[in-house]
């Protein structure tokens, strides 16, 4: 039951991200554009050239802006990865026991062995 719930969760994420795709690499985009404008503007020593860095710095934030929406498809992608780290992790407890004929003891570890 639980690598079912396992399975629908990243069934869910998985086409969340796929559909957020395109929002993703156009913020990556507007985003290192925006970056690149920003230290144009820094190193421009002319008033018509920071003008104008400026004005592409301002265009950039608009479009990056309007990528916004492509966090979702990275928190999908963040919990995508923990599903996968999740699924992956099968742990197996190994229980030691000595055997005696104490019945409380038996009792615990028959009760151990049906709880897991």
């Amino acid at each position: 039951m639980k690598k079912f719930g396992l399975f629908l969760i990243g069934a869910v994420a998985t086409i969340i991200l796929l559909s957020q795709i395109g929002p993703m690499i156009g913020l990556v985009i507007s985003a290192a554009v925006l970056y690149f404008a920003y230290k144009q503007f820094a190193k421009a020593t002319s008033k018509g050239a920071k003008f104008w860095w400026g004005v592409a710095g301002v265009i950039m934030l608009v479009i990056t802006a309007s990528n916004l929406p492509a966090i979702i498809g990275v928190v999908a992608a963040y919990v995508l990865y923990l599903v996968m780290k999740k699924w992956n992790n099968n742990k197996q407890v190994v229980v030691k026991t000595q055997h005696t004929d104490d019945p409380f003891v038996n009792f615990e570890n028959q009760w151990s062995k049906l709880t897991k």
